[in-house]
């Protein structure tokens, strides 16, 4: 992942992988996920620990805020592979996070925990 250290560094990133394995992903949220964000979401996305699991977890529990570049992002990289196959489960995202995601369709492939 290369984070321009003058806008953010690793620890503060929007989002980063929390762990990884053959079989489960846990990505983490936080703050806001904008355009400016879009590239390093989009890196993170396809780093090479998310290759194999065939379930991730979209921790949004500290996300406040998602535009719908970085939705659509979300959605194509979870169904970009139509060989493979991938259970999402979204946790904890705020009603405008959850309302961002519907409009991008994620809703359409993901399971959502309150």
């Amino acid at each position: 992942m290369t984070v321009d250290p003058r806008r953010s560094s690793p620890t503060t990133a929007p989002v980063r992988i929390a762990e990884a394995d053959g079989h489960h992903a846990v990505l983490t949220f936080s703050g806001d996920l904008d355009a400016p964000a879009l590239r390093v979401l989009e890196e993170i996305l396809l780093d090479h620990r998310l290759r194999e699991p065939t379930a991730w977890t979209l921790d949004m529990t500290g996300l406040r805020h998602i535009d719908l570049a970085c939705a659509y992002a979300l959605l194509r990289a979870v169904t970009e592979t139509p060989e493979r196959e991938i259970a999402i489960t979204v946790r904890g995202a705020r009603p405008a996070v959850h309302r961002t995601l519907r409009h991008a369709g994620v809703d359409t492939v993901a399971t959502f925990e309150h």
